[in-house]
């Protein structure tokens, strides 16, 4: 049995009623317009095709990612001719689940105890919420979790994992704010190892004023975890949230340009008509979204699974 085998298990009933749920806003919005476009379509037309671009853009997918899927599709019509508009939107779905899993390959995990997680992102995004969600997650599966707060700019942040860590019962390694983030991140990671820890989950600052900085302090934070532990950060996780839609891609960008981003958590889709940001963040920035969070309670963070994820989205 792997250090993380429920990783590849699929959705259970209670997950995919928990899914649908929180992509209600977003799937009202795409499947009233979506219908409204189909229905009656015996062929792909121009006119088709400007609604479809514009009711995917319009859903945050995103220009590029948009382009790709109606190319994809375009090319599956003239393969596979379709019957109805059941079959046209079957199609479609199809092609945009193998969009996002071609071009967001997760990375292998090593087995090496503890795997070590770096959470990025900037402040406001529901970062050290996820946190505290993530370690629940990997404890309720038998994990034993640390937690580092190495967000030591911002009293609350580390007021708030500390309450998240009492919540979830997962012990915390803090030094208080404005205490060096390389320290604590150092002393989390040893802490881990020492204790038999199976997941270490370290929280950072989340700024971007200054890219520069940001790329500095969290090479730091990277080198001194790989120290105590080999090739550790394990996981630079970055955590967006999906209700700012186009303003979750300009993050990205950011993050991915300060440091080096393996994967990445989606919050807040409940709240939002914007989930199809997922489907355009995981496509072009080639990054896998690991994680979703679909609601406020702690068990509302879920692994991302393409296929569960687009056929919410398009089910009635």
């Amino acid at each position: 049995m792997g250090l993380f085998d429920f990783f590849k298990k699929s959705p259970d009933e209670s997950e995919k009623k928990q899914l649908d749920k929180g992509l209600e806003k977003t799937r009202s919005s795409l499947l009233g317009k979506l219908s409204k476009a189909i229905v009656g379509k015996s062929s792909l037309d121009d006119d088709f095709l400007d609604e479809l671009e514009e009711i995917l853009i319009t859903s945050d997918v995103g220009v590029e990612t948009t382009v790709k899927i109606i190319e994809r599709l375009e090319k599956r019509v003239s393969r596979d001719k379709y019957m109805n508009a059941e079959e046209l939107q079957e199609m479609l779905k199809e092609e945009i689940v193998g969009l996002i899993s071609e071009n967001s390959q997760e990375n292998s995990i090593p087995e090496s105890r503890p795997y070590v997680i770096m959470v990025v992102g900037v402040n406001g995004v529901g970062k050290t919420t996820t946190i505290g969600k993530l370690a629940n997650l990997f404890k309720n599966q038998g994990l034993k979790v640390v937690l580092g707060a190495a967000d030591t700019f911002r009293a609350a942040a580390v007021d708030q994992i500390k309450i998240w860590s009492e919540r979830v019962d997962v012990e915390l390694v803090s030094k208080g704010m404005n205490a060096d983030p390389a320290s604590v991140a150092f002393d989390t990671v040893k802490y881990g190892k020492e204790q038999g820890a199976d997941v270490v989950i370290v929280d950072t600052a989340g700024r971007l004023h200054n890219k520069i900085n940001l790329m500095n302090e969290l090479s730091k934070i990277k080198r001194v975890m790989d120290k105590q532990v080999e090739g550790a950060p394990h996981e630079v996780l970055l955590v967006l949230d999906a209700s700012t839609g186009q303003n979750a891609f300009e993050q990205a960008k950011q993050f991915t340009a300060a440091t080096e981003v393996t994967a990445l958590a989606l919050t807040k889709l409940d709240g939002t008509a914007k989930g199809g940001v997922v489907l355009g963040i995981s496509e072009q920035f080639n990054i896998p979204v690991k994680y979703i969070g679909v609601g406020e309670q702690m068990n509302d963070l879920q692994i991302f699974d393409a296929k569960s994820f687009v056929h919410s989205l398009f089910e009635s």
